[in-house]
């Protein structure tokens, strides 16, 4: 009787090479891997050139003064190199640590291993370093932004309010309400305060930020390097309307500036032009002047002294109201006489104080206050 031997459970058909249960899953694994850090990879560097994009009117990597903006800039590139080496330095070896020593089938619990003390000596005296070669050149940044601002720069008062910013040069007898005119190459020195809760002024082409608080004044300067405008906002919350809380710097030449200050000087004149109604224009003016805005506005010239809401002497001049979140112009002026809280949910001032008529006429008057 003939009998034929099988091969042990396990064992490989002859002619064919062994390979062990333990082995067989290795590459496939390290296969999914190598696939993940791809994907991980591919994710990051969209990610960056998501952020190539050259449209971004307040941000405050492209500096425009000639001392505070650079000086933060040049503090923020000298920690953000040394920063991106700790990075890759760690990230590449907690990568490399999760790969090289990942479980695998077969493999028992690794060796427990309590410390090393030079290891640990090591990392605990190299943040220590990177912190002291950060400390250094930033507390001299601070010193140089935080010292007093120069002689013969032209002075600001900055008074927060909700939602809007008053803008007063006491040197020159100029009230402005969330735009403001600078000359280009002079340093300009604010004082910076609130009419009611914290507020913080931020124009991010220029610099640093500060918090305009009650009671309290803070002071920020810098110097604009050239003539454009400049957006900026309310950096710190301040309740219901804080995100229309915006501003706009008006950068000027030396010579443009004081053509705006002798204007800006000048009591309010009505200026008609081509698209004005005369009719609307006077009937605007006497409902201004008699009327409740008196109450909360100023018109230099007029019966109108209210200390309230904005100064409106030269309103038609500017680029926009409600702070900066409409374009100036009758239509836009007329919608927010008759109801604010509907284009700025929580403005201070009431809605419906005039009907749709007088609206239309009250714009045509403080359009043209040029």
């Amino acid at each position: 009787m003939s009998m034929t031997c099988l091969p042990p459970a396990g064992a490989a058909p002859r002619g064919l090479p062994s390979v062990s249960a333990a082995a067989r899953p290795e590459r496939p694994r390290a296969r999914r891997v190598v696939l993940l850090a791809g994907l991980l990879a591919l994710l990051g560097l969209t990610a960056l050139l998501a952020g190539c994009a050259s449209q971004y009117p307040q941000t405050t990597l492209d500096p425009h003064s000639t001392d505070f903006g650079p000086d933060i800039q040049n503090l923020f590139v000298l920690i953000f190199w040394p920063a991106v080496l700790v990075f890759v330095v760690v990230e590449g070896a907690l990568l490399y640590t999760i790969v090289r020593y990942r479980q695998r089938p077969g493999h028992g619990r690794p060796r427990q291993i309590h410390g090393n003390t030079r290891l640990e000596i090591a990392w605990t005296i190299a943040p220590a370093v990177v912190l002291a070669f950060i400390a250094v050149p930033t507390v001299k940044t601070i010193f140089v932004t935080q010292a007093n601002v120069a002689p013969g720069s032209v002075q600001i008062h900055v008074i927060g309010h909700q939602w809007w910013w008053e803008f007063q040069y006491p040197e020159l007898g100029v009230v402005t309400a969330n735009e403001f005119h600078v000359p280009a190459g002079q340093t300009v020195g604010f004082t910076e305060t609130s009419a009611d809760v914290i507020h913080s002024f931020w124009v991010p082409a220029m610099g640093g930020k500060r918090d305009v608080v009650p009671n309290h004044q803070n002071y920020l300067w810098f110097t604009p390097a050239q003539t454009g405008t400049f957006l900026g906002q309310c950096a710190e919350y301040c309740l219901d309307a804080h995100a229309d809380m915006r501003l706009r710097m008006i950068v000027d030449t030396p010579q443009d500036f004081q053509a705006w200050v002798d204007r800006q000087k000048q009591n309010a004149q009505p200026q008609p032009d081509a698209q004005t109604n005369m009719d609307l224009l006077k009937k605007g003016e006497q409902l201004v002047t008699t009327g409740a805005c008196v109450g909360c506005h100023t018109i230099q010239g007029t019966p109108a002294n209210g200390k309230v809401g904005p100064n409106l002497t030269h309103v038609g001049s500017r680029q926009t109201i409600a702070a900066g979140i409409l374009e100036n112009n009758r239509d836009n002026i007329a919608r927010w006489v008759r109801n604010p809280p509907a284009i700025k949910p929580g403005a201070k001032m009431p809605a419906n104080l005039v009907s749709e008529d007088d609206a239309r006429a009250v714009a045509e008057y403080l359009y043209s206050l040029k």
